[in-house]
């Protein structure tokens, strides 16, 4: 099983290029990074200190996998989670094409529909068709990435033919964020896997990754985040198929953080 990190980027502690380099030095395989695009001043005392101090201070996903790329050569390059409903598809489209065309096919899309109104409205996204919106963006991209005359015709996209360059590599794979059930719908239309969050024990995870495959009749890859920094169960989660484990990694400046990553090492499997 593959062993990684998310991590959520500020523009302080350790420089995303320093991060790179020093997972791939250590064997580790993916740096997957999240993504708040604001925070509307209305309703931000609301949340709780650790959120109202750090969603408005996310670097972007796309940049920083940029500047990453650029520094290392085997790491895998995610995103966890794109808030691709709140992204105009043709754009990030060009955007994510470009990433894995200059990081030889190195780049994996989690995507979800996001949960903070106020951040969804400020892109001009009613929060109650996000959902909706993400799958027409999605759907929208991978025609993109994947025809050389691409068009789409929906309710919230709608282009004629088009083109667009480069095509991506990798396709690249898209995974889905969220429960079984949801995650399970989407993926049967529109994604290539699932991008769920551990539950606190190997054996419930395991069920609902039996559960998904039966459902979809085939082998859903499976990337798990907040993964457990212990060998016993992320040996479990690797007898069950799962193809990616995401540790969490605490924000810090970079020796700290190069040092937890030193602490983490044996856990490759």
């Amino acid at each position: 099983m593959k062993i990684g990190y998310w991590y959520t980027l500020h523009g302080d502690g350790i420089h995303p290029a320093d991060l790179g380099r020093g997972l791939e030095e250590r064997g580790f395989e993916a740096l997957f990074v999240g993504e708040h695009t604001n925070l509307p001043v209305a309703g931000a005392d609301d949340l709780p200190d650790g959120q109202r101090h750090s969603h408005p201070r996310l670097t972007d996903p796309l940049v920083t996998l940029a500047v990453v790329a650029g520094a290392t050569r085997r790491l895998t390059l995610g995103t966890s989670v794109l808030l691709a409903a709140q992204h105009e598809p043709i754009v990030t489209a060009k955007a994510i094409a470009s990433l894995d065309t200059f990081s030889g096919g190195r780049v994996v899309i989690g995507v979800g529909a996001g949960w903070h109104d106020g951040e969804l409205a400020a892109h001009g996204v009613d929060p109650a068709k996000k959902v909706a919106v993400l799958r027409e963006h999605v759907l929208a991209m991978r025609a993109i990435w994947s025809q050389d005359e691409a068009e789409f015709h929906g309710e919230h996209v709608d282009f004629g033919p088009l083109y667009s360059w480069p095509k991506p590599p990798s396709g690249p794979r898209v995974l889905v964020g969220g429960g079984r059930k949801p995650a399970a719908r989407k993926i049967a239309e529109y994604a290539d896997g699932w991008l769920p969050i551990y539950p606190g024990e190997p054996d419930a995870l395991i069920g609902e990754v039996a559960a998904i495959r039966e459902q979809l009749s085939r082998d859903v890859p499976v990337t798990v985040m907040n993964a457990p920094a212990d060998k016993d169960a992320l040996a479990r989660l690797a007898d069950a198929g799962i193809e990616r484990a995401l540790l969490e990694l605490p924000r810090a400046d970079r020796d700290t953080t190069l040092h937890t990553l030193d602490g983490h090492a044996g856990l490759i499997i």
